[in-house]
């Protein structure tokens, strides 16, 4: 039900899942098109009597058929409007100054790319298949000793009998806890390294990489063999999920309390359940308390460092071994505030299969937690969670077990749900600090994707000073700056009625006489203090870019002196002409890149390529663009690291002192050979075809492309933004280490085939004038 969009190469790949399809998702399915994210259901109820489903659609299709033919038309009449105000501009602009334009929005087209691409970026969540490899590394919480020629491998009676139908017979004739099990093995050649490929085999569902012993493991003979003795095993993940369903050989209870004080008392003492555990066998386990549930020791300590430390402490405080004489399970008792009991099913569930199923949801379940400030800040006083908001309750918990499987399933379950409708809440809740960064970054590529449906709607007055100041920051956001600016206002006058509505007595308030009853006039509105309010919003309005040039919108915010200075292309210039605030080369003061529009950009498209056609001669004369910067001034001494694009040289070459040990005052640094991965991870990012396309389309701006690879492999390696520094620095943080000397020139460029900020119509041209001109103009580096 999702769609496949982790496109990184160090996305993760987990899934999400139910026996109902809708309640299945698979996590790591982030991307979404720009239409929009979600998707219809298809479920119909039948509460209504004995309607028909089909009956219900045939009477509202021609009322929605005619809204959504008026919506389009709506749609496709202001898409109009944008390109005609677009080519109006570039009515009396030549060839040369169009395809500079064209150029622009390439460039910032490529570095919207990388930002999305940076965006998306997480740490990997380790997955069923990594944590049970640790678990057989590890050793953790083992209840069964094999022995084979004279060495001990402490294994997991659960996972072995689960995976093989030979151990599941040979230890159900041991069944007593911590047994020693001689291993008696058929099959010819096996020795001591060979036999823990093989159990490494069963824990993974992977051969080990490297060694004698995968070579003949691989070797067809021996599976055959193996397999006649041990059974051909299903893949790990149907095992996994039997052994979920049956809970053979269990060893662990989960009981939920209130009182802290019983809970932490339980847990130091090791707490255990008053059934024995002699009478499990392969069928499963003695009848327990109908309020507990059973689960594994291994498969808790594997994937979740918080019950392995728990179970850790255990051990080292002698209850392993009381339980080993009493022969009973380990009942950890958990703090139903903290740890619903309504969502161990689903934490459970994904701990054995990487799938996270909201279905098993106890949603009947009156559990007291505390996370339910999360429910009241997106419900807005509902009595049920919705779907979101379990999401988001066990996005928490999830945090509190250290659990990244299912903290990034719930993530891709709240993208998944976000709409216009549940914009404004998901924003909320991920701003907060307790929220997450990643649902944060989707929610607000949605804002700016979908910014002209949210400002014709009620979401626009309902959306934060911050989230509105972020959008409108964005060179990628999807409206025209008129009406950027126009929906502002609009909103800032919004606020200002609120304010007023607040201040008003409370005997006025819910009356006819309140602001809310009778509204208020726009001349009523105190301009200064809409200015006051509208002061951090207004900086960023790009009015250079506003079309029509004589629009009443701006013209109406600088009468009421909103905007205190008019745009620059309407102030002449010293030499006596206009400014054109569009052209890097033309503008009088600081440049500004125009939006990323799309109406705008395709319009622009269609103007160049038929203005090309007609002006196939002044094309030829204006073919070579020199950079006006010198080619020497790219070039990247051979001591810079190949991490950096601009570096401080005297940074590098310092190196007294002791190296810090954190980064931005707060970030620890992590370790050597970490960094090391990371500047690999860049290098090879820097290298890929994509990336140099960038580069070349944004000459003079390469520090903006290298940061947003920065971003996105500091995302991959899980930290935080602020840590750019170890990239673009790293000697200031290992003075003993070189990190490669080469520099960050385009390796892959081929001379005479690509070009600076070159658009696709000018490339065709210039493909069919080579033949005859022999041009092949330089390239310098970005």
């Amino acid at each position: 039900m999702g769609a496949n969009g982790s496109s990184y190469p160090h996305s993760c790949s987990p899934r999400i899942g139910g026996n109902t399809q809708a309640q299945q998702t698979f996590i790591g399915t982030s991307s979404y098109s720009q239409q929009g994210y979600g998707w219809e259901s298809k479920l119909y109820s039948l509460e209504h009597g004995h309607e028909r489903p089909a009956d219900r659609k045939k009477k509202s299709l021609g009322l929605a058929t005619l809204k959504r033919r008026f919506i389009k038309r709506r749609k496709s009449s202001r898409s109009a409007d944008h390109a005609r105000q677009m080519r109006e501009l570039l009515s009396g602009w030549d060839v040369r100054d169009t395809n500079a334009l064209v150029e622009e929005y390439e460039g910032t087209a490529a570095l919207k790319e990388l930002s999305f691409q940076a965006s998306l970026a997480r740490a990997e969540a380790p997955s069923l298949h990594r944590d049970l490899a640790a678990l057989y590394q590890h050793k953790y919480c083992t209840d069964v000793d094999l022995i084979f020629q004279s060495t001990c491998f402490p294994a997991h009676r659960a996972i072995l009998a689960a995976r093989c139908p030979f151990f599941k017979t040979l230890l159900s004739s041991s069944p007593v806890y911590g047994a020693e099990v001689l291993m008696d093995i058929d099959t010819a050649g096996i020795d001591v390294r060979m036999f823990s490929a093989l159990l490494h085999y069963l824990y993974t569902g992977e051969f080990g990489v490297g060694g004698a012993e995968d070579t003949r493991l691989q070797n067809v003979d021996v599976l055959v063999q193996l397999s006649e003795e041990f059974g051909t095993p299903n893949s790990l993940e149907a095992d996994m999920k039997g052994l979920f369903d049956y809970m053979c050989y269990y060893d662990a209870l989960l009981s939920f309390s209130s009182d802290s004080e019983m809970i932490e008392s339980c847990n130091e003492r090791g707490a255990v359940a008053a059934a024995p555990t002699g009478g499990s066998g392969a069928s499963g386990a003695p009848e327990t308390p109908e309020e507990d549930l059973r689960a594994h020791k291994a498969i808790l300590s594997a994937r979740s460092p918080f019950f392995r430390n728990l179970l850790q402490r255990r051990i080292r405080t002698g209850e392993e071994i009381t339980e080993r004489t009493l022969h009973t399970h380990t009942r950890i008792v958990l703090d139903e505030s903290i740890i619903p009991r309504k969502y161990v099913q689903v934490i459970l569930h994904c701990m054995y299969t990487d799938v996270v199923d909201l279905g098993l949801v106890l949603r009947g379940s009156p559990s007291a937690c505390s996370l339910g400030e999360v429910q009241a800040l997106v419900s807005g006083g509902r009595g049920a969670s919705t779907r979101t908001e379990e999401a988001m309750e066990l996005y928490h918990i999830a945090l509190f077990l250290e659990f990244s499987m299912l903290a990034q399933g719930c993530e891709d379950i709240i993208i998944e749900s976000l709409s216009l409708d549940s914009l404004v809440p998901i924003l909320k809740w991920s701003s907060q600090p307790y929220g997450s960064k990643w649902v944060h970054r989707q929610a607000m590529h949605f804002l700016c994707e979908e910014f002209s449906q949210v400002v014709t709607s009620d979401v626009l007055y309902e959306l934060s000073k911050e989230h509105l100041l972020s959008a409108i920051q964005s060179d990628y956001l999807q409206a025209s700056e008129q009406d950027i600016l126009k929906y502002v206002v609009k909103w800032g006058e919004q606020q200002l009625i609120k304010r007023m509505a607040d201040r008003e007595p409370n005997l006025l308030s819910g009356t006819a006489h309140s602001v809310n009853k009778r509204g208020v006039k726009r001349r009523d509105l105190d301009v200064e203090e809409l200015k006051e309010i509208l002061s951090p919003l207004l900086p960023f309005i790009r009015t250079e870019h506003i079309l029509p040039p004589n629009s009443d919108v701006l013209s109406d915010a600088l009468k009421r002196g909103l905007i205190s200075t008019p745009p620059s292309d309407m102030l002449p210039t010293a030499e006596g002409g206009k400014s054109n605030a569009w052209l890097r080369q033309k503008n009088a003061g600081i440049y500004v890149r125009p939006r990323l529009f799309s109406p705008y950009v395709e319009e622009a498209k269609s103007v160049l390529d038929e203005m090309m056609v007609e002006q196939t001669d002044l094309v030829r004369l204006r073919l070579v663009r020199m950079s006006n910067v010198p080619d020497t001034l790219y070039m990247v001494n051979n001591a810079v690291p190949q991490c950096c694009h601009m570096i401080n040289h005297q940074q590098m070459a310092g190196g007294s002192g002791t190296a810090p040990s954190v980064v931005a005052n707060e970030i620890p640094v992590p370790p050597l050979s970490v960094v090391k991965d990371m500047i690999r991870r860049l290098h090879e990012l820097r290298h890929t075809e994509q990336v140099q396309r960038a580069y070349a389309l944004n000459c003079g701006e390469g520090a903006t492309v290298s940061y947003e690879l920065q971003l996105r492999v500091l995302r991959e390696f899980g930290l935080a933004d602020g840590a750019t520094e170890l990239l673009q620095n790293p000697s200031k943080f290992f003075p003993d280490e070189r990190f490669g000397d080469e520099s960050p020139i385009l390796a892959l460029r081929q001379v005479g085939r690509c070009r600076v900020n070159s658009s696709p119509a000018m490339d065709s041209m210039i493909t069919e004038l080579e033949g005859v001109a022999g041009f092949h103009p330089p390239l310098p580096p970005p």
